[in-house]
């Protein structure tokens, strides 16, 4: 992860150390050596998905001689990516996203006994059929949908048997395809109320500053500029659902017609395509694509 970057851009290479710096940990070393099964603990994987957006932002930054805020209108983020935006945007330092995110992983994981929670993807189900089938499945214990990823593409989260259910009464109701997901906790639902508490103890100590471009919250899918309103919004993702889909109709609201995904992978920039065929997505996660883009602007 992020060894391209590193090994062309000077920039990027700083940013890693930076974070390697923050977290007392050579974590560089492990997205570039492994083991994959120590770097893909959400611990690990938090903070490293930020550096490697953050390394791509700064390079990107560097070579255009451009601010983020003069490249851009408006940043986003999804789930743990909102970290990283508000991170690009200046929001907060390099150093405490990477201690917030260690931080927030390693809640997600403690918050429940590994094997009582679960995750599964529902395509084909619209929103509103997807709560539903999770509020069928519940029967007392939670399920709650955690993700509104795009058209017919939930995720719903929460108890081990409540998910096993939902599976099935999804397929029930005609879903194309129900399945667990391959995660280590149920992230974005009611089960997460013990790292929302250790991410408002952590929040509160934060200098967070209004972000040089606006923040399309997860939670909101609405802009959000002021510091102490991210504060709580960010304690409010770690429980609440990602409305991702909500976000980019809410970015195309603004006018917006193009959308960057920074970082790695093209998951993002997928998903936009599915949302509305109007928009026009583009994954920039290496020194190629970093090039390629800037002959664009």
């Amino acid at each position: 992860m992020g060894v391209e970057l590193a090994e062309a851009f000077p920039v990027a290479r700083e940013v890693f150390e930076e974070v390697d710096e923050a977290l007392e940990q050579r974590l560089s070393r492990l997205m570039k050596d492994g083991p994959e099964s120590e770097l893909t603990l959400t611990e690990n994987a938090q903070p490293a998905l930020m550096a490697v957006s953050l390394a791509a932002v700064r390079v990107l930054e560097s070579e255009s001689g451009k601010s983020l805020a003069e490249m851009g209108d408006l940043v986003a983020g999804h789930s743990l990516g909102e970290y990283s935006a508000l991170a690009a945007a200046r929001s907060f330092s390099l150093g405490d996203a990477a201690r917030l995110l260690k931080l927030r992983g390693r809640s997600m994981q403690a918050a429940v006994p590994v094997g009582e929670g679960a995750m599964a993807a529902i395509l084909g189900l619209e929103l509103a059929d997807a709560e539903a089938v999770a509020e069928a499945a519940a029967q007392g214990e939670v399920c709650n949908a955690a993700n509104d990823n795009a058209p017919g593409q939930i995720v719903l989260s929460g108890a081990k048997a409540a998910i096993d259910r939902a599976i099935e009464i999804a397929k029930e109701k005609g879903a194309k395809r129900a399945m667990l997901l391959p995660v280590s906790a149920p992230f974005h639902c009611d089960m997460m109320q013990p790292a929302a508490e250790a991410m408002a103890e952590a929040l509160a100590n934060v200098d967070i500053q209004a972000p040089s471009l606006p923040l399309v919250a997860n939670v909101t899918a609405e802009f959000v500029t002021a510091p102490d309103r991210i504060r709580d919004l960010l304690v409010q993702q770690v429980c609440g659902r990602v409305r991702w889909r909500e976000c980019v109709l809410f970015m195309k609201e603004q006018n917006i017609d193009s959308l960057v995904e920074v970082g790695a992978g093209k998951v993002l920039t997928g998903l936009v395509r599915r949302i509305d065929r109007d928009l026009t997505g583009v994954a920039v996660n290496t020194p190629a694509d970093i090039e390629a883009f800037l002959k664009s602007l």
